[in-house]
């Protein structure tokens, strides 16, 4: 599953240049005809895919949700012989009798993989022509029907809330990002390439479009997904070197290679755009040595709503609502103690924001300053104590603060400060080890140690230019943790990861 994330990621944001390309030359062709202004408005509208036009089908969607589930059911019990797919109608019964608990599946599972599995039930929807608000009830009943129906084990409640919500906001983003890929004017190899990648990007959607036939209908009128004058859309890719330290230590750590994919799609001042996730920023960054997690960084934040704010300054204010992604993971260090870094997510998570863009000043290109307040409903932490199966870290809900600095200085680089502050509360716990021995494991029900959680990022980065698109990285990111516990030792670990790369800017 972490692969098949990694290779979205990588492929589908590279073919942003091309797709850009083709739509600015696209437009280039329709102002150079003798036109009136309202013809070309309307030439250059007619060449783009208006959603609002394509037919929805929910019961499709719906005989699709159910398809994923039982494809993924069969897998299980006849491929991979597994004994949680053993099910029958008494199962069945017994989950719905029993009801949710909390499980004990390993981080990299319950945090990103069950929230991409989500994806893919919100993505049976919005492929079939509904809308945001509309496709998000299916990522619902997906993973309400796979907790209840396909599995031996308990239903858990916190795979319902990851799969849910953090399914919305990546089956969101893939796929916006796959109508970045998609252009029905193409043929031949050419077409087959973007069809291809822009199944990798969004399964569900490919899918759909060999259902109908889109997937190799040439058009030509309306042929782009995507409208890169109405909704501009920056990439960025960085790779280098990252030393993370051991227990906070300069000079006992582990030095290893990343690769890191930046977006921004849209503009958080558009006062047209008023759709969920018309802006959206997402950051993926793969740790590649082979005893840490491929998938080391995931960021992702998508407006909801939001609304201008009149200022006597000059500056550009936003205040809107933002549903957050965040996922961070490590292992130990190589030939290091067994302290592990750190863990932490946010997988459901939403709450207000504002947006502050300042004039310009002098050399400034630009200044921005953004600060959001978010209610978690579940995140998790590393624990010291809690370990039950596959799982060392608590679960819980709480709120976030985020605080973002950038300043842009033009053609000579800029700089970002990036500030997260997480409190997490661990509510279901357990008192005794007693009863961690007299109780199933998968019948344990707890969210971990029972306590609360407070993570801090800080993470400056400065980007030196050193020629058209190429720019220096570095980087750096210290992390702090106070865990409270009600049945053991409070616990403070903090320690650091720098990072030293060359950023391209598409």
């Amino acid at each position: 599953m972490k692969k098949i994330c990694i290779i979205i990621a990588a492929i589908s944001f590279a073919a942003i240049t091309e797709a850009e390309e083709t739509a600015d030359s696209s437009y280039s062709i329709s102002t150079a005809n003798t036109l009136s202004t309202h013809e070309e408005t309307v030439q250059k509208d007619s060449i783009f895919f208006e959603p609002g036009l394509q037919k929805k089908r929910p019961w499709r969607a719906a005989i699709e949700t159910f398809g994923i589930n039982v494809g993924v059911w069969a897998f299980d019990r006849y491929v991979m012989n597994e004994d949680f797919a053993r099910i029958n109608i008494h199962t069945i019964r017994h989950n719905i009798k029993n009801g949710f608990v909390w499980d004990n599946d390993q981080f990299s599972t319950n945090l990103f993989a069950h929230p991409y599995h989500g994806s893919l039930y919100f993505n049976t929807a919005r492929s079939n022509g509904l809308t945001f608000w509309e496709s998000a009830p299916y990522a619902f009943g997906g993973s309400l029907m796979w907790e209840t129906c396909a599995e031996i084990e308990p239903p858990a409640i916190n795979d319902l809330i990851a799969t849910t919500v953090g399914g919305i906001a990546l089956g969101e983003v893939t796929h916006r990002v796959s109508d970045l890929v998609l252009d029905d004017s193409k043929h031949g190899f050419q077409r087959l390439w973007r069809e291809v990648l822009g199944t990798i990007v969004c399964p569900i959607r490919g899918l759909n479009r060999i259902i109908t036939g889109d997937a190799w209908k040439v058009k030509h009128k309306g042929y782009l997904y995507h409208n890169y004058e109405e909704t501009p859309v920056k990439f960025s890719i960085s790779a280098g070197e990252r030393y993370m330290a051991d227990n906070n230590q300069l000079f006992k750590g582990e030095s290893n290679p990343y690769v890191e994919f930046n977006c921004t799609y849209g503009d958080p001042f558009d006062k047209e755009s008023d759709s969920p996730y018309d802006y959206f920023t997402a950051s993926v960054q793969m740790g590649l040595s082979s005893n840490q997690p491929l998938i080391n960084k995931v960021n992702l934040l998508g407006k909801l709503w939001s609304v201008p704010l009149q200022t006597s300054t000059g500056m550009d204010v936003t205040f809107g609502i933002y549903q957050h992604f965040n996922y961070f993971d490590s292992e130990p260090v190589l030939d290091g103690s067994e302290y592990i870094p750190y863990k932490i997510s946010e997988a459901a998570s939403v709450g207000p924001g504002i947006i502050y863009r300042f004039p310009q000043i002098n050399s400034l290109a630009n200044m921005e300053q953004s600060l959001y307040l978010s209610c978690i409903l579940l995140g998790g932490g590393l624990t010291d104590y809690y370990n039950v199966i596959d799982r060392n870290y608590n679960m819980g809900s709480g709120y976030s603060i985020k605080n973002r600095t950038l300043i842009d200085f033009g053609k000579y680089g800029r700089f970002a400060l990036n500030i997260h502050l997480y409190q997490i509360f661990t509510w279901k716990g357990y008192e005794q080890k007693k009863y961690m021995v007299e109780t199933n494991p998968l019948y344990l029900n707890a969210q971990g140690d029972k306590g609360n959680v407070l993570l801090g990022i800080i993470n400056p980065e400065i980007e030196l230019s050193l020629g058209n698109r190429i720019m220096l990285d570095i980087g750096l990111s210290y992390y702090h943790r106070h865990t409270h516990y009600s049945y053991h030792d409070d616990v403070r670990f903090r320690t650091f990861e720098t990072r030293l790369g060359a950023t391209y800017n598409f």
